[in-house]
């Protein structure tokens, strides 16, 4: 018999064994909080309500997630083209400098609707950037991508400390940040944009850049999947070979999959810099790029799958830092075991779940049809 008769559906790879792993993931956290002498029934009803039980959690969760999304999508759009950016980190931390510098410069001047977008532009530019040098070494010299994101992530922190310390400072303050930007520059968040249309929510970070991060997922979409670049992009990362025979330049592709890809990561600033802090600040990416790349493994490279994992990491982030504060054994490192596992589980361990599960499907299938 043709086994292509019990050939396995697309959802079970991309619905069903995610969502195994992941309740593996919390099985074994649940066996390590029973360990450590705590309820995980009680853990995850904190864990689940610190993350989705009031407007305020929703809003600190989404605000997580908005970050995650343009790691998540600067992240897969280097895998489509068979790269592993590791970088997600400096191009963000780098995008930050390019808002921070057009604020320094022009928030006195300009209004609001030509400053935001121009902050936009340079937080999108100064990410890709930073992203093509290393696009640029793996196209033409053949300088291994994961080595060069490595080194330009400990380049750009250097250069932001040196930047914060002793250039950008705010005169007579001893804290390395700039000067609050004027409120013409800040992204608007979405509780004070709803409340002039009589729809009140609690305080929290989250700001229209959700909207951008959700436009970005909608655009990545279109150019990966619906333009001959990113029919090039793709064909580049599954067989490079077979991409020059089709007359496909991979240099050029490898370091437009890069540029995208930091311009991605720099957008980071928008959320973080011009949405929340309003001042450039050290370390304000703190980790989002290296958990993007989590992201975009659990997500499939796919914009809606990166959806679903970034507001999976938002709230371990928020519900995480609630267990945290109401039970104290269980600490913020502890929740730091259970993403870690989260990755595990959806990303290493994938295929030791994946067969099985194939398995059993075409097991029901010949079993429900009789032969």
């Amino acid at each position: 018999m043709s086994a292509t008769r019990y050939e396995v559906p697309g959802w079970i790879g991309t619905v069903l064994v995610p969502t195994i792993n992941i309740c593996l993931a919390f099985l074994v956290s649940g066996l390590i909080i029973v360990v450590i002498g705590e309820d995980p029934w009680q853990a995850l009803d904190l864990l689940i309500s610190g993350a989705f039980g009031s407007q305020e959690a929703v809003g600190y969760t989404l605000y997580y997630t908005t970050n995650l999304i343009f790691t998540g999508l600067a992240v897969a759009v280097a895998f489509h083209a068979g790269l592993f950016n590791i970088g997600a980190e400096g191009q963000a931390y780098i995008g930050g400098l390019g808002v921070a510098l057009v604020c320094l410069a022009g928030d006195a001047n300009l209004p609001t609707f030509i400053i935001i977008p121009l902050c936009m532009v340079a937080a999108a530019l100064f990410g890709a950037a930073w992203a093509f040098l290393p696009g640029y070494l793996q196209a033409t010299r053949g300088s291994h991508i994961v080595i060069t994101t490595i080194m330009f992530n400990f380049i750009a922190s250097a250069v932001m400390v040196y930047l914060l310390v002793n250039v950008l400072i705010k005169p007579g303050q001893m804290a390395p940040e700039t000067r609050t930007f004027a409120e013409v520059a800040w992204v608007p968040f979405l509780h004070e944009v709803l409340a002039p249309v009589g729809i009140k929510l609690a305080r929290s970070p989250l700001n229209l850049s959700l909207a951008l991060a959700l436009l970005c997922c909608v655009v990545v979409w279109a150019f990966v999947w619906r333009t001959r670049w990113g029919y090039a992009i793709r064909t580049v990362g599954q067989n490079e070979t077979a991409a020059v025979y089709a007359g496909i330049n991979p240099k050029r592709c490898i370091v437009l999959a890069m540029t995208i890809s930091g311009g991605l990561a720099g957008l980071v600033a928008m959320n973080e810099i011009l949405g929340v802090q309003h001042r450039l600040l050290i370390d304000f990416v703190a980790g989002y790029g290296f958990t993007g790349i989590a992201v975009a493994l659990m997500g499939r490279n796919h914009p809606f799958g990166i959806v679903l994992a970034a507001l999976l990491f938002g709230a371990l982030y928020q519900g995480g830092a609630e267990l945290a504060f109401e039970i104290p054994t269980i600490t913020r490192d502890m929740v730091v075991v259970i993403q870690g596992l989260v990755i595990l589980f959806c990303g290493a361990l994938e295929f030791m779940v994946k067969p099985r599960v194939e398995s059993m499907y075409r097991w029901a299938h010949r079993t429900g049809t009789g032969s």
